[in-house]
Formats: structure tokens, sequence, C-alpha cells
């Protein structure tokens, strides 16, 4: 398993890659994290709003999204069925 965070900016002064990188250290986030100024990402798997989580399987399928916070136990079952997937 891959995990790849995306960090698609909401405001101008969030494009800083330097910003980036502290935020990363100081939250403790372990995996890494591409930074998505012109919203590649974001367009190509329909995200239109912050926070969106978007769980896509080894095939490039997208299994999971949710839009807003919460949902975090619903979110870590799909992430532990995608794990135990031999595919």
């Amino acid at each position: 398993m891959t995990i790849v965070g995306v960090h698609t900016p909401e405001f101008f002064w969030e494009k800083s890659l330097d910003k980036v990188r502290d935020a990363t250290i100081r939250l403790g986030i372990k995996f890494p994290v591409v930074q998505d100024n012109d919203f590649d990402n974001w367009k190509r798997f329909g995200v239109w709003a912050w926070p969106t989580i978007v769980l896509i399987d080894k095939q490039g399928i997208i299994r999971y999204s949710h839009i807003g916070e919460g949902a975090y136990q619903k979110t870590e079952s799909v992430i532990k069925r995608l794990i135990e997937s031999p595919s």
C-alpha cells in the first residue's frame, strides 16, 4: 500500500513549498505530500471542497471519497479493506 497526500491550497499563502514542508513536520506526517498548486489532481478526481479524502485502489479506481470532516471510522474501514485486498 502507498499513501500519498495531496495539498491543494485553498488560499494564496498556502502555495509556498516551505510552508507545506513545515506543516508536514509540525503535524508529524510521515507519508509524502505532493503540492497541487494548479489543481490538476483536484480536477482529475472531481474534488470541489476542502477537505476531501479520496481512496484509490492499486488499479487506479476510486473506491471511496468523503467531503468534509468526520467519517473517520468509515474511512479507516475502507483503508483496512483495501490493504487486505489481494489485487
